[in-house]
């Protein structure tokens, strides 16, 4: 039973020589008096102080996901890591977590629109589409946003119409000569220098907060060493047609434990991303125009892409199969012969026909080269109209002409 201090009062004035009412309900010793100096003590309302003080007001907040996962975006500077979110609420910051720039950037961004005016891009493919070109794998995993699936589309394209050209061109190259221009043409490394001529910039990390006009990937650590897993074995040309790549290479696969990729492979991917979105957006004329204006204009000399080992066998080779006669070496001119710096020009016969001719300081080196010319000019030989497979495919096109198809290269 509770009693408040007026009432206990109230008992010691009426009975002063008997103690209170609560003294003696509890059993307890009277109370001493206070010294007449001592300040009385205040009366506290604890009931008062027990509701509004002791015991805290407790509120639900009214959106409690949307605050706190707009907290978790903020980044605290801390020695201490902050404490694990629960999955549900992981879940909802990856709402948040957009690695790409927005739609609404694209549209307002300066690069973005002087790139389209600069490639004379068609108004058929949106500047959406092109910020996306712009977007690699590393940046943003996701498959509706970054360039991955354009720039498959776009290297498939690409090493179509190469090769074609190149064949069609020169139906009597060798294949490994066809891989080394179809990679000269379309490589990463030319690919890579096509997108620094087109004034392509990178962004230094990728980011929502980046212009979309930029190349956003990421970048591989300083001083990353990518080692290469397996032996190199020796195939040959079947073997590597069959498995290997367009450019007769082995498909790369990524090293374990690194992250990023080279500026190289990031800018070529945008260029191949870039054909594969005309390509989509524009049809096939607009992008195949798009591919003779950019890749095709490029001079290639392919007589600089052969290599011999032992041309003066593979010539005779090759006239024991088109049953030329045998190729006979014979001194065309020479001078100074006992001098210090002798030259002799000999050609190569068949016949009466001169196959190749070649001069140097000795009677081998200019035999030699002399071979090397003979079989430069069997597989330089280039068909006075070249008309490729696609052309075909055009509204106006003339009925198809079958090419010339050469029994193929020189096997020893």
């Amino acid at each position: 039973m509770k009693l408040s201090l007026q009432s206990k009062d109230f008992d010691r004035d009426r009975n002063p020589g008997r103690p209170s009412l609560s003294l003696r309900r509890h059993n307890l010793p009277p109370k001493k008096e206070s010294p007449p100096n001592r300040t009385p003590m205040k009366r506290l309302q604890l009931l008062r102080w027990s509701g509004s003080v002791l015991s805290p007001r407790i509120r639900q907040p009214t959106c409690t996901r949307s605050t706190q996962s707009f907290l978790t975006l903020i980044r605290h500077q801390s020695s201490a890591p902050s404490p694990p979110l629960p999955e549900h609420e992981q879940s909802n910051n990856l709402d948040f977590a957009i690695p790409s720039p927005s739609q609404e950037a694209v549209l307002k961004s300066a690069k973005l629109a002087a790139l389209h005016s600069r490639l004379s891009l068609p108004e058929r493919l949106p500047l959406q589409t092109l910020a996306r070109t712009l977007v690699d794998s590393s940046a943003d995993p996701s498959l509706q946003f970054n360039n991955k699936s354009f720039a498959v589309l776009g290297s498939k394209l690409l090493s179509y119409y190469t090769s074609e050209h190149i064949i069609s061109t020169y139906p009597r190259l060798p294949m490994g000569v066809i891989w080394a221009a179809v990679w000269a043409y379309v490589g990463h490394k030319a690919l890579s220098a096509i997108s620094q001529e087109w004034g392509i910039e990178h962004a230094a990390a990728p980011g929502c907060e980046v212009d979309p006009g930029l190349l956003q990937f990421k970048r591989l650590p300083p001083q990353t060493d990518i080692v290469e897993n397996g032996h190199t074995l020796h195939r040959g040309v079947s073997a590597r047609i069959v498995y290997d790549n367009e450019f007769g290479e082995r498909p790369s696969q990524p090293s374990p434990g690194v992250e990023g990729v080279p500026t190289t492979q990031a800018n070529a991917t945008f260029v191949q991303a870039l054909m594969g979105a005309i390509y989509l957006h524009c049809g096939r004329p607009v992008a195949k125009q798009f591919f003779k204006e950019h890749f095709m204009s490029r001079q290639l000399p392919v007589a600089d892409l052969f290599s011999f080992a032992q041309p003066t066998r593979d010539l005779t080779k090759l006239c024991a199969r088109e049953g030329f006669e045998r190729p006979v070496a014979r001194i065309i001119s020479e001078t100074g012969r006992l001098s210090r710096h002798p030259v002799f020009v000999v050609g190569i016969f068949s016949g009466q026909d001169l196959l190749g001719e070649g001069s140097g300081p000795s009677l081998t080196e200019a035999r030699f080269r002399a071979a090397v010319a003979a079989l430069k000019g069997w597989y330089l030989y280039s068909p006075l109209t070249v008309r490729v497979p696609s052309s075909t495919e055009e509204s106006d096109a003339k009925p198809w002409e079958p090419a010339m198809v050469d029994p193929g290269e020189i096997i020893v």
